[in-house]
């Protein structure tokens, strides 16, 4: 309607007692969007009013090309939720934010607000976007949010009060930061839960519409938030929901929110029931209950996979997958990182493999002589394998982390007995740890090599990340830095959440003293932004390829301004390079493999053992050698005649690899050319760098001073081309 010549858009009618001709209103309208403060009562004098920028007042306009026009409800969906008739308004996203948004993540956010607001089921509201890391899933979210807390699709009216965003307790402040980042706090306000901001607080503050609060805050205070109306829950890193009988999964599931966003960057297992959980969290009943589940989709569908199985089997197990992608397929999306490869710097992945040195030579052998002879030693009693590997790891990162007070620091869950004792006895009787106070870096080969690699990072002005799964080797990469006299930052598992943010920030800061951060793959591993840093060295790997992956994407994220360099360090013929073969054949322990509860129980087969537990001695990469290739090792991909290599395995696994989030997710239009993880047969498209060296090559990668103790090295083809 027009008044004064001036066209204005009427929000809501006010009521309550006329003062000097003057509406004054009793109470505040119940249409006002919750991002926005309640307005003051109007003087009873006429006084011209001042202009405010009240975001949820102004009208939109969607012209300009980075418009985001977010899709208009359907008939159906009309007839369901307007029964109040109201007209249809176009919803779009604010211009600040719809001319940062990438297309893949404009598509994002489309998929999200049609998932929430039942357009695609009208019975569900649930969404699990699992792109991988690094491609704006949190900024996906705010723009979300914001979004649905201005405006709607009917009269015009916010959809969401409240929201409820619920993290890992180092990820909360990052939160904050970003809501900040991406919308000002002149636009909105956000409640992070700790222990000064307390739940009941943000209950009175109606003024503020987004809560933050971590998983093991949300346990503690579940009763003061079950008391307040959330009209949307966000969980970040939600792959930790994948059981539903723990007690986080059964608080979250009392919560009664429609409107469910899970997030993961972390791949959903082959585990059917974990995927289940997932999506009965996000959609609850869709897919029935759990025995419900478990007999119609996952038994045809495991029975189906088995190499044994009947050709009727077989058809009915493909019929069930297919049936089971149809009904989940439209509200899980996934995209890889290749959709934002042409944003990026180059990136190149180094697989290095490296001699050991004698000490630890002698100590593999007296440990795995020790395991051949377990039944002999006395005290030895049930011996837990996942110990004996724990061990193997820590003699490869330096042989002084055997002298630690615990050897299994680091694994609280190993049950170990008795034995340990006497394995300790037995490998303390070949070395004698530290040499005068100092780090004898020369007893480890690839501390050595991370020395000298550290020597040329610095030398060319630039920073490193050094990444280890063990704190006591995180000690001895501290250690040499003291040693070196290099400033460093370090998160672990003893860093209060409260200063972690501060810590990355200090690190990337342009100008920070800090060279080297030092980073726990089990405490940092996920949703930290150091792209300070060039430079990212794997000091030892897990048996998860997914985990080694959130930790190797640190440095390769959005802000990263020059090239990357990602170094994983094997030791060759050692129990480190048979982790690695089998995180390339998708045989990597995980959930199927080792059981959470009892860790020592691990399901391998004697021969699966024997071959973890047998010392390669020779100086070659063993990885190399079981592909049959034929390469000179001049640097060069090899050509298709180097290798007698067969694809037939790979060919059997690929039929096995139904990973739920690739398969039963929808897949971008972006991301259509999917390669998924590292397998064996790919390594015929990386370079094959082999002795003797060629001295340019090894000297781009900064490990020229180190190639006296290389053995192999497997160098990626660069991930974009070079920026101009």
């Amino acid at each position: 309607m027009k008044v004064g010549g001036k066209e204005v858009e009427l929000i809501d009618l006010l009521s309550g007692p006329v003062i000097n001709n003057e509406v004054v209103p009793t109470t505040t309208s119940s249409k006002r969007a919750a991002s926005e403060p309640a307005d003051d009562l109007p003087s009873t004098s006429w006084k011209k009013p001042k202009k405010k920028t009240t975001h949820s007042l102004v009208k939109f306009t969607t012209e300009g090309c980075d418009a985001l026009v977010l899709p208009s409800p359907s008939n159906d969906h009309q007839w369901t939720f307007n029964p109040r008739k109201l007209p249809v308004t176009q919803v779009a996203v604010d211009s600040f934010l719809s001319r940062v948004l990438r297309p893949h993540q404009k598509e994002g956010v489309t998929f999200l607000y049609e998932c929430v607001m039942g357009m695609k089921n009208s019975q569900y509201f649930g969404s699990i976007l699992a792109d991988e890391m690094g491609l704006g899933k949190t900024l996906q979210t705010i723009t979300l949010l914001w979004t649905l807390l201005r405006k709607g699709p009917y009269g015009g009216y916010p959809v969401v009060r409240r929201a409820l965003v619920v993290s890992p307790s180092s990820l909360v402040l990052n939160w904050q930061k970003e809501f900040d980042r991406w919308l000002g706090k002149h636009r909105l306000r956000t409640f992070a839960v700790d222990q000064k901001n307390k739940v009941t607080e943000f209950a009175r503050l109606t003024q503020i519409p987004i809560m933050l609060i971590s998983y093991e805050m949300l346990m503690r205070n579940f009763d003061d938030i079950s008391q307040i109306k959330f009209d949307i829950l966000v969980c970040d890193e939600g792959h930790r929901l994948k059981n539903n009988n723990i007690r986080t999964s059964v608080l979250l599931n009392q919560l009664e929110i429609k409107a469910r966003v899970l997030l993961t960057g972390t791949p959903i297992q082959n585990d059917l029931q974990e995927f289940y959980a997932l999506v009965d969290f996000v959609n609850p009943g869709i897919l029935g209950s759990a025995q419900e589940f478990r007999k119609k989709f996952e038994e045809p569908i495991v029975a189906s996979r088995q190499p044994n199985c009947t050709n009727d089997e077989q058809v009915l197990g493909d019929e069930r997958a297919l049936e089971l992608n149809s009904r989940t397929s439209c509200f899980i999306l996934r995209r890889t990182q290749a959709v934002i490869n042409q944003y990026l710097p180059t990136k190149t992945e180094i697989v290095v493999f490296i001699k050991p040195v004698p000490i630890q030579r002698n100590l593999c052998r007296a440990a795995l002589d020790w395991w051949e002879n377990r039944d002999r030693n006395p005290g030895s009693g049930d011996v837990c394998h996942l110990g004996v590997m724990t061990a193997l790891k820590k003699i490869c990162n330096h042989p002084a982390l055997i002298k630690c007070e615990n050897l299994f620091e680091d694994d609280p869950d190993d049950d170990t007995g008795s034995y340990q004792e006497s394995l300790l006895q037995e490998l303390s009787n070949f070395y004698n740890g530290y040499e005068g106070g100092n780090v004898a870096v020369h007893h480890s080969a690839k501390l050595t090599v991370v020395r000298r690699l550290m020597e040329h990072t610095l030398g060319l002005g630039e920073r490193m990340v050094l990444v280890s799964y063990f704190t006591q080797t995180l000690d001895l990469l501290a250690s040499l830095c003291d040693e070196m006299g290099l400033r460093y930052c370090r998160l672990d598992g003893s860093t209060p959440s409260t200063q972690r943010t501060a810590i990355v920030d200090e690190f990337n800061a342009t100008y920070s003293q800090s060279v080297i951060f030092l980073l726990s793959a089990r405490a940092g591993g996920v949703g930290l932004n150091l792209v300070g840093a060039s430079r990212l060295v794997l000091f030892d790997s897990d048996w998860n390829p997914a985990s080694d992956a959130q930790a190797m994407s640190r440095i390769w994220r959005d802000g990263q301004r020059k090239s990357v360099y990602i170094y994983r360090l094997l030791t060759c013929g050692t129990i480190e390079e048979k982790i690695f073969q089998r995180q390339l054949s998708k045989a990597g322990l995980s959930g199927a493999v080792v059981d959470p509860q009892k860790r020592s129980k691990i399901k391998l087969s004697k021969e699966e053992l024997k071959d973890l537990f047998t010392f390669h001695s020779g100086e070659e990469s063993i990885t190399h050698c079981s592909l049959n290739c034929n390469c000179d090792g001049s640097g060069s991909v090899p050509s298709p005649g180097d290798s007698s290599f067969s694809d037939d395995k790979e060919n059997e696994l690929d039929d096995d690899e139904r990973d739920c989030q690739l398969r039963l997710g929808s897949k971008s239009k972006h991301d259509q050319n999917e390669q998924g993880d590292l397998r064996m047969n790919q390594l015929f498209q990386w370079q094959h760098h082999g002795p003797p060296f060629v001295n340019n090559a090894v000297q781009l990668l900064g490990l020229l001073q180190a190639s006296d103790l290389l053995a192999f090295m497997f160098v990626s083809p660069p991930s974009t081309e070079p920026h101009a």
